[in-house]
């Protein structure tokens, strides 16, 4: 028996169909939230770590939620959102990217209640959007501002961004490496930026992540040329940074040179001897006696010859310095990039008391110290003992370094642990009250939605989260605005004498852009895929 098929709605003009809209909207939510679960687990200093294997095989330990993201296969667009979002917030504020994630998916899962009452999505979308201003209102209320020059909250700061990582137990080390690495790349009194790329982190693979320093200075993970018998460690270093090769030129690729003759080949290699020659001599005399050779695709950088004439004349040579290096070498040393020969001059050198190859933790490095006409840069020597736990590190360092970032951005501080977010849930609740309609059902939708924070702290602590967020509550509501989950603990503690504090931007941010996103998501009505 075969149905037949129903025939098209006629009057009101075209064919609609009022269910499509609404599948749609379903589909955006329940892909997105399942991006949010999937990262859920791995929020706070006692969230699980993922393994990720990527598509060529390597394989990243990790519980940030950006890296989490980035390397996840995303089909549904609204789930790529999501990844998006946490890009974004990694941009912005650097740390909180699992936080945003999981919010997001709590307010969808609100919306979701209230598509269901019947309420409609814009309302929904433009009534979160005014619920998450005022959030960051009261927000700024709790937060209690903070001086650049008062160095025991910038450590408290870092120190409660990297609990919740991999390295946590080396928080001791890499906070105050964090922190001197960005008061050392700014001006305290006046600085409302931090550019980090100022800052550079060189891995080596070897000793333990004890051995992490940081280097006033410049560190080169490549390795000083000693083959031909060059110098390896000099002091008062005049610094060349060249971009040509110090190799006789080739011919072009599809060009062939045949000599059949061999006084013609004892002149090739005569004349490439005195082609080097000349080089050479040219470096020696602007006083160059560091040579730092740009990677080359093309031909190699140095060969055999160049590099026994530059050991000849004491100059000591690094070779593969990456393309992306050279603005930070340029500005850490006061050099000059050099595009040919010709052009290398006396003026286009940079100086340093010392340049040295040491062995550091199983690993050899340059170091250049002492730099006369230093730029505002430092770099930050990471040791681990395989690229797995070193990578991490890194990720974590970096997390670190934006949080201090976020305090001089914006110098406010919130506390941890679940505490400003309960309390902006009350405040917010309080505030529904005064409302009317439809728009006072959905604030107080968005204040219960802010409780996922300090539930999924207490799930991933192994706690009871009823009674610890009902604890929580109630504490809050007796005016304890900084009672937060101390998940080592296991209980409700004033958080601040936990030390665990955080930039008032990361939590403003987050809200704000799981907001726009849920707005976003619950504004689209219909998925179109073009050929």
């Amino acid at each position: 028996m075969v149905d037949a098929a129903p025939a098209p709605r006629t009057g009101g003009g075209s064919f609609k169909d009022k269910d499509k809209p609404v599948e749609v909207r379903l589909s955006n939510i329940i892909a997105a939230k399942a991006v949010s679960d999937a990262v859920r687990t791995s929020l706070g200093p006692k969230g699980m770590d993922k393994m990720i294997k990527t598509s060529n095989g390597e394989v990243i330990i990790t519980n940030d939620g950006a890296t989490i993201l980035k390397h996840m296969a995303v089909l549904h667009p609204a789930a790529k959102m999501l990844v998006d979002l946490s890009a974004a917030q990694d941009v912005e504020a650097g740390d909180g990217t699992t936080s945003v994630v999981v919010l997001a998916g709590s307010l969808l899962g609100a919306a979701q209640k209230m598509l269901n009452k019947g309420i409609h999505p814009t309302t929904i979308a433009e009534s979160f959007q005014k619920a998450s201003h005022k959030a960051n209102e009261f927000l700024t209320e709790v937060a209690t501002k903070l001086d650049l020059s008062d160095r025991d909250s910038l450590l408290k700061s870092a120190s409660t961004s990297l609990n919740s990582k991999i390295v946590s137990q080396y928080s001791g080390l890499f906070a105050p490496i964090a922190v001197d690495a960005v008061l050392r790349v700014i001006d305290p009194a006046t600085a409302v930026n931090v550019d980090l790329k100022d800052i550079r982190i060189v891995k080596k693979v070897g000793g333990t992540i004890d051995d992490t320093e940081l280097v006033d200075g410049l560190v080169l993970a490549q390795n000083v040329l000693k083959s031909a018998g060059g110098p390896t460690r000099i002091e008062k270093a005049k610094i060349g940074l060249v971009q040509f090769q110090l190799s006789p030129p080739k011919p072009d690729m599809e060009n062939q040179i045949i000599v059949n003759d061999y006084r013609q080949m004892d002149k090739i290699l005569k004349e490439e001897r005195q082609y080097l020659l000349n080089m050479v001599k040219k470096i020696k005399k602007s006083g160059c006696n560091v040579l730092l050779i740009q990677k080359s695709i093309l031909r190699d950088a140095v060969n055999d010859l160049s590099l026994h004439f530059l050991a000849k004349l004491k100059i000591m040579v690094v070779k593969d310095i990456e393309r992306d290096e050279i603005e930070f070498i340029c500005k850490s040393t006061g050099c000059k990039p050099i595009a040919d020969i010709d052009s290398f001059t006396e003026d286009k050198l940079g100086y340093a008391d010392l340049i040295d190859e040491v062995q550091d933790a199983g690993s050899r490095v340059v170091k250049i110290t002492g730099v006369k006409h230093a730029g505002k840069t430092v770099s930050i020597l990471c040791h681990g003992a395989n690229s797995l736990v070193l990578e991490e590190a890194e990720r974590s360092l970096h997390d670190a370094l934006c949080v201090i970032r976020c305090l001089v951005k914006k110098k406010y501080l919130v506390a941890g642990g679940g505490a400003p977010e309960i309390e902006i849930s009350l405040r917010l609740q309080e505030y529904a009250k005064t409302l009317r309609g439809m728009e006072a059902h959905c604030f107080q939708a968005f204040a219960e939605a802010l409780e996922v924070i300090p539930i999924t702290l207490a799930e991933n602590a192994g706690l009871n989260p009823i009674a610890i967020v009902t604890e929580l509550r109630n504490r809050h509501a007796l005016g304890e605005t900084t009672a937060g989950i101390n998940v080592r603990k296991g209980a409700i503690t004033n958080i601040l004498d936990e030390n665990v504090i955080q930039p008032l931007l990361v939590s403003t941010s987050a809200i704000e852009l799981a907001a726009e996103t849920v707005k976003m998501l619950l504004k689209i009505d219909d998925l179109v895929q073009t050929r």
